[in-house]
């Protein structure tokens, strides 16, 4: 008995021992792979606030004091360069279709009075001016002549009173022709109680002109429609 179990005993051992090795040789299966989690979206961001428009400064009112007396710089410069205009000449002999109280020669309100440089000072109603016989009774002339006969460029007609009534320029020639300049209503938008210049720039003319004629509608713009002096600009 003690020899089988002598004999048995090796081959338990070499069982055994197989077993163990059949048991290593088995691999632990690798676990599933998960799938990966769906990505997280971002929270929506607000949108960005527009910015803040400027300040705007506050608008500042200039004293009218001083702006009036920017106006009468500006007025007295303007001025100025016309009288110093080396091409500019005054009239020197006026006629008229009518004058204030029938005036003649040098009495206030006559036509003399638009001859020469200018000499009303402030705006309004002033007897160093021309004035028509009537106040918006309707057309009236100024003639003037020059003492130098030149191609014309420009007419300058300083209106002292009431401005606006120009309705007809012509520019008489050394044959005494006559040649319309402007004819049509003036639209110009004069700055209230204003010494205004009605200024009519001409192609240089072939002819020497000598002299010119103002007309007025009178009724046209309300009041006395004076005219101080008048300059003649040519070569």
């Amino acid at each position: 008995m003690q020899k089988v179990t002598q004999k048995l005993y090796p081959l338990a051992a070499i069982a055994l021992a197989i077993g163990l090795l059949a048991g290593c040789s088995k691999k632990t299966p690798a676990p599933a792979e998960q799938p990966a989690p769906p990505p997280v979206a971002a929270a929506p961001q607000p949108a960005a606030a527009p910015p803040a428009p400027a300040e705007q400064p506050a608008a500042v009112e200039e004293d009218p004091a001083i702006v009036a007396k920017r106006q009468a710089i500006e007025f007295a410069l303007a001025e100025e360069k016309i009288a110093q205009d080396p091409n500019g000449q005054w009239a020197t002999t006026a006629t008229a279709s009518s004058t204030y109280n029938g005036a003649k020669d040098q009495v206030h309100y006559s036509e003399w009075q638009a001859t020469g440089a200018p000499n009303v000072v402030h705006y309004g109603d002033d007897g160093n001016s021309w004035a028509p016989k009537e106040a918006d009774a309707g057309i009236e002339w100024l003639q003037l002549g020059f003492a130098k006969p030149v191609h014309a460029t420009a007419l300058r007609i300083r209106q002292n009173s009431m401005p606006g009534a120009i309705i007809k320029i012509e520019l008489i020639d050394d044959q005494n022709n006559k040649h319309s300049v402007f004819d049509g209503m003036d639209a110009t938008k004069y700055p209230p109680s204003t010494i205004a210049w009605f200024t009519q720039t001409i192609e240089k003319t072939p002819y020497l002109v000598t002299a010119v004629k103002i007309t007025q509608a009178t009724n046209a713009v309300q009041g006395w429609n004076e005219i101080d002096a008048v300059q003649l600009v040519g070569e």
